[in-house]
């Protein structure tokens, strides 16, 4: 992990029952598997406990440690370190990403809210006029009552979404190539096309994984289909939207959109993205921050007694399900 990571990611009471739990040195941490400290520390290393920064686990990295049995990461998708190779050895490995799914959720739970309540573009006209407004007939068609939200996949993210969302008086759609009707429903929403689910509610929210078959999956044609002053959020990943025909929706000021991700992830300075007003955008902030990092770490350190207890762990990480996760 980044080493400057560490240090926010452990939290005393962690960090106490890490040490307890096994030979745990925080002072060894590595960005660089190939320095003299890291292939010291991976000669008898049985479990790398990792997090975002972590470099690959490749053949190199493995043949130096001839011990190594898991791989506790303390954050979302495994996929940018553990490699074939892992699988090949027959690791175990295990994410916290149940752990970062929850403040994702939140964030996307705030902004369909806000976003039915049309809350940017009432805070603007406020701060501009300075003065009461008639609000109730100068925006007849505000609010959450009776809205349609659409939940694109079934992810971790996604389901918490959706149980977050359930107490409100939403139509909730889903859309999951993955899911059948009767899963749909037992997840208390109508599974619907993905074209439909583009036309038929205010709020679309995106929660597929990045995968080549998803990328541009909210395409052209599909911000075509959404509804004038329809809102967009994605806290997944942005090339799963084609990104370019986004900002001329909003440009146009047809569509609204809530966006915690783009591409590039750090958009360049003159991106319209940054100045117009119907647009929310934040710097990949929907994950674990600040008090949040704790849970995952908190996570990685329950999965770390199950294993010293020779139990297997509360949430594995599959290689048969890496081909459709995030």
């Amino acid at each position: 992990m980044h080493p400057t990571l560490a240090p926010q990611l452990l939290d005393p009471l962690t960090l106490g029952r890490l040490t307890g739990l096994a030979s745990f040195d925080p002072a060894v941490v590595v960005d660089d598997f190939s320095t003299p400290e890291a292939v010291a520390a991976l000669a008898d290393t049985e479990v790398i406990l990792s997090s975002w920064g972590c470099p690959p686990i490749d053949e190199g990295v493995l043949a130096a440690a001839p011990q190594l049995r898991a791989v506790i990461h303390a954050a979302g998708s495994v996929k940018h370190h553990v490699t074939d190779a892992c699988w090949e050895r027959g690791l175990q490995v295990t994410s916290a990403a149940w752990a970062n799914a929850l403040p994702v959720a939140e964030y996307t739970v705030a902004a369909v809210l806000f976003a039915n309540k049309q809350i940017l573009r009432l805070a603007a006209e406020y701060r501009q006029h300075r003065a009461p407004g008639d609000w109730i007939h100068s925006h007849p068609t505000i609010g959450n009552y009776r809205r349609t939200v659409g939940i694109v996949g079934a992810s971790r993210i996604g389901r918490r979404v959706i149980e977050l969302l359930r107490p409100y008086d939403l139509d909730l759609l889903l859309h999951d190539p993955y899911l059948d009707a009767g899963q749909a429903a037992v997840l208390g929403t109508r599974p619907v096309g993905l074209d439909e689910l583009c036309e038929q509610s205010d709020v679309v929210s995106v929660h597929a994984p990045e995968l080549p078959a998803t990328r541009h999956l909210i395409d052209r044609r599909r911000l075509a289909l959404m509804k004038d002053g329809a809102t967009l959020i994605n806290t997944s990943r942005g090339s799963l939207i084609d990104q370019d025909a986004l900002i001329e929706e909003l440009a146009a000021d047809r569509l609204n959109a809530v966006l915690d991700v783009t591409t590039p992830d750090v958009l360049p300075a003159d991106s319209p993205l940054y100045d117009l007003p119907n647009v929310l955008l934040t710097p990949h902030a929907a994950g674990s921050l600040g008090s949040e990092l704790h849970r995952m770490a908190g996570a990685a350190a329950d999965e770390l007694a199950r294993y010293a207890a020779g139990l297997p762990f509360a949430h594995p990480v599959l290689p048969q399900d890496i081909h459709r996760s995030a």
